[in-house]
């Protein structure tokens, strides 16, 4: 049993480095942003399970709030990607539809690890180097009856990444994205109070450019993500999440093609009549934790993961991360009745 244990470690760990490699720079470091708001704080404290309470399919009971995100991924080797974002979400419309939209930008500077690119020689060099993502999002959503929930993600994102050789600071590669139609959708069924079933299918498509001594190389860069989770509350304020995620990515000017499953697991404890709550959790293999605190009408979510999407971008960028990711979240509904 110890062998298989074994075994499995080091196949995930084989499977999490071969995601990465089909990664260039520029779409690994959505990761750290763009793929963490689309699960949004609660989910990532709670174990990253956006198949659940994080679903598309439930923005309809935030109707009525603004938000702002921002977060940090510091690596112990000094790179650091941080993000900011803001948001709002209408009030009920007809059905009690919502409609929210956000808007983010992600920058890092002076980022140095090794990078494979045929305009920089033979082998991985020693780079140093920049990026900047900028996004918007759109979720609409509504219940549809009987506990069911439906909402779709539509998605607009362009990135690139600028990295020089530290040993020939003249030998320049850029990767950058055009965007290309891409979105997902989130269903959730609630039978009972105590239950929750939910399915999130994400796909993202770019136009991905190098352009590097060599000349220029264009070609898709496709992933398809599908989670799937169940939730449970085994007495009151508490909640048990348990999903997975598979993966799978194509790199057409990397040519890679990975696949990967990975679990997600949390647990969630309200306390003074939800005035307080406290999550922990493991989103694939990076081990998160949270919390939140509301007055009304208020609410501040916290969340903080270890080695943030080491499943996807293995160790590209470093060894060992620190991420902590806030939004401040305001019901402006709430105001209206003061």
């Amino acid at each position: 049993m110890l062998r298989s244990a074994r075994a499995a470690t080091a196949l995930l760990i084989v499977v999490g480095a071969a995601t990465a490699t089909a990664d260039s720079p520029e779409l690994a470091m959505r990761d750290f942003a763009s793929g963490q708001i689309k699960k949004g704080v609660r989910s990532i404290g709670f174990g990253g399970d956006g198949a659940t309470w994080g679903s598309y399919g439930l923005v309809w009971k935030d109707a009525g709030t603004v938000l702002a995100d921002y977060g940090d991924t510091s690596y112990s080797n000094g790179n650091d990607f941080h993000f900011a974002a803001v948001g709002a979400t209408t009030p009920s419309l007809w059905n009690d539809l919502a409609i929210y939209l956000i808007a983010l930008s992600e920058r890092s500077d002076e980022v140095r690890f090794n990078l494979r690119s045929p305009g920089l020689g033979q082998g991985p060099v020693a780079v140093r180097g920049s990026g900047v993502d900028n996004a918007l999002f759109s979720k609409i959503a509504l219940p549809l009856g009987h506990g069911v929930s439906a909402g779709i993600l539509l998605a607009y994102e362009r990135s690139h990444f600028d990295a020089a050789s530290l040993a020939t600071p003249a030998i320049v590669v850029r990767y950058e994205t055009d965007w290309r139609p891409s979105g997902g959708f989130g269903l959730a069924w609630q039978p009972a109070e105590q239950f929750m079933l939910g399915a999130r299918l994400l796909l993202n498509n770019d136009l991905e450019r190098r352009i590097d001594a060599t000349g220029t190389s264009e070609g898709l860069a496709r992933s398809t993500e599908l989670r799937l989770g169940g939730s449970y509350a085994p007495w009151p304020g508490a909640l048990i999440d348990v999903g997975g995620t598979r993966l799978e990515k194509r790199n057409s000017i990397a040519g890679g093609h990975t696949t990967s499953r990975e679990p997600n697991i949390g647990f969630e404890q309200a306390l003074l009549n939800r005035r307080y709550v406290v999550r922990f959790g493991v989103d694939e293999t990076s081990p998160t934790a949270g919390v939140s605190f509301k007055w009304s009408p208020i609410n501040v979510d916290v969340a903080y993961v270890r080695n943030m999407a080491r499943a996807r971008v293995g160790t590209i960028f470093g060894d060992r991360s620190n991420s902590l990711v806030a939004t401040v979240t305001l019901d402006y509904r709430a105001l209206e009745h003061r």
